[in-house]
């Protein structure tokens, strides 16, 4: 088993589930993706019961550095969009049981 999935194998997976066309599930994901941007952009948290929390996350005025022209610069406060989640979702992934193929990939990407 590949140790990712992409958004046409959802669309894919939902489609034979539920006996649905592939378009009409893609069109659906597609607008489910587009309702959470707005929402966040608008400042408003998307709460998913049993899946998590999307939220945005303050980030605090700091001090960068201009790495080209050598000098400090202002980054001022802002927002970022952040995920949390459920307490449910948690549980089932802390039972998973990894591989010794996905323990030698992550070991890979930190050397």
């Amino acid at each position: 088993m590949e140790n990712k999935m992409t958004k046409a194998d959802i669309v894919r997976e939902i489609s034979n589930k539920i006996k649905m066309r592939e378009e009409d599930v893609q069109n659906i994901i597609e607008e489910f993706m587009k309702i959470i941007n707005r929402s966040l952009a608008k400042g408003q948290n998307i709460y998913l019961r049993g899946f998590g929390t999307f939220y945005l996350k303050k980030r605090a005025e700091k001090i960068g550095r201009n790495i080209r022209a050598n000098k400090p610069i202002v980054i001022p406060e802002h927002y970022i969009p952040a995920y949390k989640p459920s307490q449910i979702l948690v549980e089932k992934v802390k039972k998973l049981k990894v591989s010794s193929d996905n323990k030698d990939s992550k070991a890979s990407k930190k050397s």
